[in-house]
């Protein structure tokens, strides 16, 4: 089996002095959205074994800050062409990686990863706010055999919910 968490970036500062949309930083509440959802996959033992993270600031800061505070130890990679990712784009990447990898984490942006998630589960329509986190699982052995509608929504979890309910 091989699983697929999908992660938004967290909330970004759009009042901090950036150049283009690319380098736009995260906010406080990105900053702590990041590490709350990295503590929460290493609560539930859901860390990832490899990270492929957008070149966007905001995507790379919310994987360290995630990384940092959930304790993980796994190798990431910068993929530029998930900043605007196409459903393609991004399958096409991850038919890449290592088949003896299981679990990867996508660090991406919006609207990309609902129309990524619908695709991979073959209909239906989530809404990834800032910071949420996805995870498909799909029955395959290699990273080349997903494809769209071969997935299944394992579950799908928002920060705002987590800090409401106190956890982590």
């Amino acid at each position: 089996m091989k699983t697929i968490i999908l992660l938004r970036h967290g909330k970004s500062d759009w009042e901090a002095d950036y150049d283009d949309d690319h380098e736009r930083p995260l906010a406080k509440r990105g900053r702590n959205a990041a590490a709350l959802m990295g503590k929460l996959l290493a609560r539930v033992n859901q860390i990832p074994e490899r990270v492929l993270c957008s070149s966007a600031v905001r995507a790379c800061e919310t994987v360290r800050l995630a990384i940092e505070a959930g304790g993980w130890s796994c190798s990431v990679a910068v993929v530029a062409e998930f900043y605007g990712a196409s459903t393609d784009a991004v399958l096409a990447r991850v038919a890449t990686e290592d088949d003896a990898l299981d679990r990867l984490l996508l660090a991406g942006h919006e609207p990309a990863w609902s129309v990524l998630a619908a695709d991979l589960i073959g209909g239906g329509e989530l809404r990834f706010p800032t910071a949420a986190m996805a995870r498909i699982d799909f029955e395959v052995d290699r990273w080349s055999q997903v494809l769209p509608a071969t997935g299944s929504l394992t579950w799908f979890v928002i920060p705002r919910l987590l800090n409401a309910a106190g956890l982590c």
